[in-house]
């Protein structure tokens, strides 16, 4: 899944985006409310994860401003509220659900999973494609033709940025702003690690190569490539 994570915890937020990371997930994070709005405006995600008690922009006004211009994305809000008025004006709102703080981390991702779902079940993409690679999203099962590809869930995070992005130029920055929060010299040479891995594991059977490098730049994902 690809979420944006809206929370002005910096603790809590590193703490919460690296585990979605570590599960396999691309997570964007903001610290304030109408960071938050204008970042949910400009992109497409699977899954919002929202903060009620923000600076700024509140959540209420952030999910009220979305659902009012029509944006569907399930939302899941966090609040340290615990007050039955408070639950019931984040739903009619437009959350889709919502986490007391302090939580189980398995437990918000169980909710996430369950409210996105719901989504792909109303939807008629339930699969990502390229070529001949398809991702489950539901499941997270990856074939290429009839083989199946076993992938750690942080190659499985990479391959769900690429094949989000067919053929567009995917920048280094991007991939380390979208799959990262570490030191920025030690992402880097992960990336090559991570892509490799990637790579080989997509034509192990024998298949072309779909990942091109753009030397200096970043990568493109889709078309065959000769050499690389």
């Amino acid at each position: 899944m690809r979420i944006l994570l809206v929370e002005d915890d910096t603790r809590l937020a590193a703490v919460l985006r690296q585990s979605l990371i570590d599960r396999g997930h691309v997570v964007d994070a903001e610290a304030n409310g109408r960071g938050g709005l204008d970042v949910a405006r400009s992109d497409s995600y699977d899954a919002i994860v929202l903060d009620v008690m923000l600076p700024g922009l509140d959540g209420f006004s952030v999910l009220r401003t979305l659902r009012g211009e029509g944006n569907t994305t399930p939302v899941l809000m966090l609040t340290a509220r615990d007050t039955a008025h408070d639950v019931i004006a984040g739903l009619d709102a437009g959350a889709d659900d919502y986490v007391r703080k302090p939580f189980f981390l398995g437990e918000l991702e169980a909710r996430l999973r369950a409210i996105t779902r719901r989504e792909v079940s109303e939807a008629p993409a339930q699969q990502l494609v390229v070529a001949d690679i398809v991702m489950d999203l539901a499941s997270r099962r990856v074939r290429r033709g009839k083989r199946a590809i076993v992938l750690s869930p942080r190659e499985t995070a990479f391959l769900e940025f690429f094949l989000r992005r067919p053929h567009a130029l995917i920048r280094r920055a991007a991939l380390e702003e979208g799959l990262w929060e570490s030191d920025r010299e030690t992402v880097s040479n992960l990336i090559e690690v991570y892509v490799s891995r990637l790579r080989r594991k997509l034509c192990a059977g024998g298949e072309p190569n779909l990942i091109e490098t753009v030397r200096g730049i970043g990568y493109r994902f889709g078309a065959e490539v000769s050499h690389d």
